[in-house]
């Protein structure tokens, strides 16, 4: 898989994750009304903050908020994606973010189902979604599935593992 095609498998793969649930805040539900309806969501009340956390880092990725998403992922984060890793904060931001932005300004993600739970300090939310853009000018719908991991610190929730998987759909 060559850089371009990873960056695009990237940067498709971080749109997949939408709000907690079809219960989500009121800004959510501005933002994805169709995908909260349709959605298969299975997110207990101690877990809505996590994934919050999770769809706020994904808005700001969207929005090309670059201080937001290095201010969500921990200093030591680590991202493991087609059989690549990217070790630490520091590396995602000066790597993938940018290209990861510049793609999902223009991309709609749909939630298909999402399951999150807590366990002491940690939460994880995996989400699977269908991504749907323009490549080359032709539509492009990819499935994505993401397993986030958040640790609770004095500074609230932060991402500290994400693994992205995603294919076109045929």
């Amino acid at each position: 898989m060559n850089a371009m095609t990873t960056s695009i498998t990237l940067a498709l793969a971080l749109a997949i994750v939408p709000p907690a649930m079809a219960k989500a805040t009121q800004s959510h539900a501005q933002h994805h009304p169709v995908a909260a309806a349709s959605a298969d969501v299975d997110v207990p009340t101690d877990a809505t903050a996590a994934v919050a956390v999770a769809e706020r880092f994904h808005g700001a990725l969207s929005s090309g908020d670059m201080a937001t998403v290095e201010a969500l992922l921990a200093a030591d984060v680590l991202i493991l994606e087609s059989g690549g890793a990217e070790r630490s904060r520091e590396e995602y931001m000066g790597h993938h973010a940018v290209s990861d932005a510049a793609f999902l300004k223009g991309a709609h993600r749909q939630l298909l189902r999402q399951r999150a739970r807590v366990a002491g300090e940690f939460a994880w939310v995996g989400t699977e979604s269908e991504l749907h853009a323009k490549k080359d000018g032709k539509p492009l719908t990819v499935q994505s599935t993401e397993t986030m991991v958040l640790q609770q610190t004095a500074d609230g929730w932060r991402i500290v593992h994400i693994h992205w998987s995603s294919r076109t759909k045929r």
